[in-house]
């Protein structure tokens, strides 16, 4: 077990180096941290410790218990339970939820990363995403469901993103035009998949699901801070040929805009 375990953290430590070294090094780090975190816990299912069936079953519920948010719990004054939306950021709750994430970060969050500069695209990154589970707990203060993943700081991203490049070009596979797709400019995605996220939240029960709620306050969040930090000077995106200005090249994803981010999971 133990050489599992120190396989896996000399892998990680491995990636991260090589991380440090690429374009948008903070972005490349995040991906890494959370694969890293899903791998070697209960989550994953890969992690022999934590057993099969029903003991693995056990083992993910006190898990997320553990390090998620649990919104009865937030304001009652604990400091463990404070640092809970932190912790959240780097859980996730399956396969599907941990690459549905990732899969956004890293072509989102590339471009905002180099635009806004590392250092302030991390402080951005962790303080949204508090904000954003914080927000989602204020509205559900009385759920003793627990709350992971990174959607909320994701999608604080989406909309930063939406408004420092508003021209850039995202190839968005859409469901009900029989997942033809079709590129178009960040102002016509991003607002409609923010729209569907806000329809969403107004349906969404408290129990297990996705917290449609956190994506709304983390994008809205996002965008709030690209404009108030970079105002009229923040816009790099441009119309001819389609493509992004500030990285050089067009974005691109093949994804639905509508539940992408995958959202955090309330085990």
């Amino acid at each position: 077990m133990s050489g599992y375990r120190n396989t896996v953290a000399v892998r990680a430590a491995r990636a991260l180096r090589a991380a440090r070294t690429t374009p948008a090094p903070v972005t490349r780090t995040l991906i890494v941290l959370c694969c890293a975190v899903f791998v070697i816990g209960p989550a994953g299912g890969l992690n022999p410790a934590y057993g099969t069936g029903d003991a693995l079953l056990a083992a993910q519920q006190t898990y997320f218990r553990r390090w998620g948010v649990i919104p009865a719990d937030l304001f009652t004054g604990s400091a463990r339970a404070a640092l809970t939306p932190a912790t959240a950021l780097f859980v996730h709750g399956s396969w599907v939820h941990l690459l549905g994430n990732m899969l956004f970060l890293h072509v989102f969050g590339a471009m905002t990363e180099e635009r806004m500069g590392r250092t302030r695209f991390t402080l951005f990154y962790a303080g949204c995403g508090y904000l954003a589970l914080v927000g989602y707990a204020v509205a559900h203060a009385g759920s003793d469901q627990s709350l992971v993943g990174a959607s909320g700081a994701i999608s604080a991203v989406l909309g930063a993103f939406l408004y420092l490049f508003p021209r850039a070009r995202v190839t968005s596979v859409l469901p009900f035009l029989f997942f033809l797709p079709l590129r178009l400019p960040a102002w016509v995605v991003l607002p409609f998949w923010a729209a569907l996220q806000w329809l969403a939240a107004g349906r969404a029960a408290q129990g297990p699901g996705v917290a449609y709620l956190a994506h709304v306050v983390g994008f809205g969040l996002g965008f709030l801070f690209a404009w108030a930090r970079f105002g009229g000077h923040g816009r790099r995106g441009r119309g001819s040929g389609g493509a992004a200005v500030g990285a050089g090249r067009t974005t691109r994803v093949k994804a639905s805009p509508a539940p992408a981010p995958e959202g955090e999971n309330q085990p």
